[in-house]
């Protein structure tokens, strides 16, 4: 009976089995000596296989004692723990998201206007300038010398006005008494017209000296950034044919978001807002962000929308303006643009933009069943709420996503869910 209590007790292990197989073949083989020492024909040899057997049954029956007695170690769950959530059901705006780029209102090329030695650069590549401040100053002797010759003459004629209205004024008195001759008063009447066209002509010269030596220095039209200087004092600029750049200034303050609309989204949009007109571009915001965000911080409104559909690329041109106060969008920068449909849907489900995959089927999420074990499950895209993404189709309320350590679930897995809130 004590090999079958042996036998029962070991069974719960695999190892324990394999001891008291080898035991019971041990125990088959020392029934078979013992027989064989009954025959009359035993030998030295077989008292000595016998002996060795014997040992060898004393071994598998301590072994299997100690088994027995063992512990038995639990089968270890494998399965790993992962984050998972369900998605967030709320009201949100539909949206049309654009990709644009950044526009300067104003771009100017500052060019000489007058001929001369560039003198002086008033300012530092790349600075930030306001209306009116100097930027460059032109040679200005030669235009000052024009101004003061103007002003002498206009002295001089001046001077001459007035003697030819005294002597007009004294002739036609003398007329008057029969002492004088009409040919010598119309005379005098004659150099003062003339003397008056002579001061009017030199006072249009002498504002033409005064705009060349305004001229002479080159300020800014409007508040801008600089860019590098072109020119170095001592350069001629302002020759007859000559059009040097002496450096550019872009305006950065507001500045102008710019994109195309399709047809479709055109007829989306006009479908919830109406007509666009200027009351409604004044009141329609837009969404900016850049390149190195998925959020959208910057606000403003559209200020221009194209009167027809370009027919060679069936999009239609429209312009949004937001303040750039901290210069944080640059003429260039890639944006993308987000303008509101005039519509809401106020049941959608959002999960977080980070739990959303993608390969070569489109776009997906993996979710658990009830057996916690990992699905795919395709989806369609909505827009971006902030890191919350929303889901048009694919995906129920009571869904569960994984939504961390995403490389810990793959379809057909199973996992240790850990539920959390979206955006945890």
């Amino acid at each position: 009976m004590k090999p079958l209590t042996v036998f029962k007790r070991a069974e719960s292990s695999a190892a324990t089995l394999r001891l008291v197989i080898e035991l019971c073949l041990g125990l088959a083989l020392f029934f078979a000596s013992s027989v064989g020492s009954a025959s009359p024909t035993t030998t030295a040899d077989d008292n000595r296989k016998d002996m060795i057997q014997t040992g060898r049954m004393r071994q598998f029956a301590e072994a299997a004692t100690v088994a027995k007695d063992a512990p038995v170690t639990p089968v270890k769950n494998d399965a790993p723990t992962v984050q998972v959530a369900f998605p967030r059901k709320q009201k949100v705006g539909e949206f049309v998201e654009l990709t644009g780029n950044a526009q300067s209102p104003n771009h100017v090329d500052l060019v000489a206007r007058v001929e001369g030695f560039l003198e002086k650069v008033h300012f530092k590549d790349g600075q930030i300038v306001k209306k009116g401040d100097l930027l460059f100053t032109i040679q200005q002797e030669q235009y000052k010398a024009q101004l003061a010759q103007t002003q002498a003459q206009i002295q001089a004629e001046q001077a001459a006005l007035e003697l030819a209205r005294l002597e007009a004024a004294r002739y036609g008195n003398l007329r008057k008494k029969g002492a004088s001759s009409q040919v010598i008063v119309d005379r005098w009447k004659f150099e003062t017209k003339k003397s008056e066209a002579n001061i009017a002509g030199l006072r249009a010269q002498e504002e033409i000296a005064k705009l060349n030596l305004s001229y002479t220095e080159v300020r800014a039209p409007f508040d801008g950034m600089m860019s590098n200087t072109y020119l170095y004092p001592g350069a001629t600029v302002g020759s007859a044919g000559q059009r040097a750049v002496l450096a550019e200034i872009q305006q950065i303050n507001p500045i102008y978001a710019v994109a195309n609309l399709s047809e479709q989204e055109v007829l989306s949009i006009r479908k919830n807002i109406g007509p666009i007109n200027y009351a409604t571009l004044m009141s329609t915001p837009i969404e900016v962000g850049v390149a190195d965000n998925t959020s959208f911080p910057y606000r403003g409104h559209l200020q221009y929308v194209a009167p027809a559909i370009d027919p060679k690329t069936g999009t239609l041109f429209l312009r949004g303006v937001l303040d750039n106060p901290d210069r944080a969008i640059l003429p260039g920068f890639f944006l993308r643009i987000r303008i509101p449909k005039g519509k809401e849907n106020p049941g959608a489900l959002l999960v977080p933009d980070r739990a959303i995959l993608s390969d070569q089927t489109g776009r997906y999420v993996l979710a658990l069943n009830a057996d916690n074990v990992v699905e795919k499950r395709a989806i369609r895209l909505g827009d971006l709420v902030g890191d919350l993404r929303v889901v048009m189709t694919g995906l129920g309320p009571e869904d569960r996503i994984v939504v961390g350590d995403l490389w810990l679930a793959a379809p057909g897995a199973r996992i240790n869910p850990k539920l959390v809130s979206v955006g945890e």
